[in-house]
């Protein structure tokens, strides 16, 4: 070991945060401040059962000590300084409301109204609503796809320069990276293709923040050099649900407007816990990263190798580089269920009501399962029986073709921007009679929260039929105002 990595070793061992609450915890107070539960002598008594009075006893707002989210001192400086050297930033924001605000704190601060940015039409809706708070204006690059697995991929090179050649004013590059299952596109390539046009990429690498922690994973966006990455923290690292990070590194991104953006869309109110979460994480990432994801990688095999020997399963794999799949983080485990005769909604229902397995994300040919830093080996040998039970009860049926689901993101006409058409008066009409007018409403299901049809963009019937089939097979749609679709909010001409 260099004296270089001892070093960052023996800074990365404090916790700021942790260390600065777990004394304010246990410092006798008279406390006239917020919240009002007082250091947990208020609370019911469910909430006493539920949790206990030691997590309400560290629910402490801005003291001086702690610092401030929005204008960093203290403590907060401190953990935000170690976060940034151990993810490889020039800077690193902590975030209390998901990734879903430092994405649209990303665009508001690298966009201004009518600005364009190009980006996949496989994107999270957080993006969408970035799009209506700045006011930009969307150039949407189909993604690859895989028709075999009915997956979306990433977008390729190819296609980002030949849109940018026709686009002499794009601001900034939106990517997803990786996407939901963990396929990773060819980030160098587009990496190499944004500074050559001088315009920053934007990484929502959501699923990807332990990348920079091993080297059997793909390579994190900041080391192949994106100027700007929101991870969720909290999704395959050990910060609690709603932490995560945001960063950035290199000159074409003013810090400063980042800070600005964030303002619009956080709490003035952050919950120091989840703070301290991603304090911990870091921590833990930095000091024992490695060791814990080689754990991790073990596990994700042997869930593969014996996947793979069930009947009439398939799992997803990487074998070459192909156009928009150039790495897949193995971690990120999807399974193929179509050859059963069964959707993989209807599977996911089975295996939580009968087998005490959840899968993170259902759809309708397959399911993806995260295995990730808190997984053990018992949990990976009840999937693998959960699947050979699954199997046995199963057989192939040639009644259901879910493969030939018709697949919606191809994107269809924008007519009004994201933004126009938030604030266009709207209609409620028969979806019979939607087709080919303009979208009122984001409507996407959840997870994995993929917009099917956005605000502005003109409905197809490809899009009502998918999702009356993600409806039919009890998956959840969100975004609608009739959530029982017989109706969709449409724009007045």
């Amino acid at each position: 070991m260099t004296r270089s990595s001892d070093f960052f070793l023996s800074r990365q061992e404090s916790t700021p945060l942790i260390d600065v609450l777990t004394t304010l915890k246990n410092k006798p107070d008279a406390a006239f401040y917020v919240p009002g539960h007082k250091r947990g002598q208020g609370i019911s008594d469910s909430l006493r059962y539920l949790l206990g009075e030691g997590v309400f006893q560290a629910d402490i707002p801005e003291l001086p000590e702690l610092g401030s989210l929005f204008a960093p001192d203290e403590a907060m400086a401190k953990a935000q300084i170690l976060a940034s050297e151990a993810f490889g930033a020039d800077r690193t924001w902590f975030l209390v409301n998901g990734s879903t605000c430092g994405i649209i704190a990303a665009i508001a601060a690298t966009c201004n109204p009518g600005d364009k940015i190009i980006v996949p039409r496989n994107v999270h809706q957080s993006f969408i609503m970035g799009l209506i708070v700045s006011g930009a204006v969307p150039i949407f690059l189909n993604p690859e796809y895989d028709p075999i697995w009915d997956l979306t991929l990433s977008i390729t090179p190819y296609s980002l320069e030949k849109v940018l050649k026709e686009n002499s004013d794009v601001k900034a590059v939106f990517l997803v990276y990786p996407t939901y299952h963990g396929v990773c596109g060819d980030i160098r390539s587009i990496v190499a293709i944004t500074r050559r046009y001088n315009i920053p990429l934007l990484v929502d690498e959501a699923h990807g923040a332990h990348f920079k922690f091993h080297d059997a994973l793909p390579p994190s966006a900041l080391s192949l050099g994106a100027d700007l990455t929101v991870q969720s923290t909290h999704k395959v690292l050990g910060a609690m649900t709603q932490a995560s990070m945001l960063h950035i590194q290199g000159a074409r991104i003013d810090p400063q407007k980042i800070s600005q953006a964030l303002q619009l869309v956080e709490s003035t109110s952050p919950s120091y816990i989840l703070l301290s979460s991603l304090d911990g994480a870091r921590q833990q990432m930095a000091l024992q990263g490695e060791r814990l994801l080689t754990h991790t990688l073990e596990l994700a095999q042997i869930a593969v190798e014996n996947i793979k020997k069930i009947d009439n399963l398939g799992v997803l794999e990487f074998t070459e580089k192909r156009p928009g799949f150039h790495d897949l983080d193995i971690t990120r485990l999807t399974v193929n269920v179509t050859a059963l005769g069964i959707s993989g909604l209807e599977v996911d229902d089975i295996f939580r009501e009968k087998l005490q397995v959840t899968a993170e994300l259902p759809m309708l040919s397959h399911l993806a399962f995260v295995i990730s830093i808190g997984n053990t080996k018992k949990d990976i040998n009840q999937l693998i029986n959960a699947f050979r039970i699954l199997n046995h009860s199963f057989s192939s049926s040639p009644d259901l073709p879910l493969s030939s689901a018709p697949h919606p993101l191809h994107p269809s006409p924008l007519k009004l921007s994201p933004r126009e058409a938030f604030f266009a008066p709207k209609q409620s009409v028969a979806i019979e009679q939607c087709i080919g007018k303009i979208s009122g409403e984001l409507i996407c299901p959840y997870p994995p929260g993929i917009p099917v049809l956005m605000p502005g963009e003109i409905i197809t019937s490809e899009a009502i039929a998918y999702l009356k089939k993600i409806q039919k097979l009890g998956g959840m749609i969100t975004g609608c105002t009739d959530t029982n679709l017989n109706k969709l909010n449409i724009i007045l001409n």
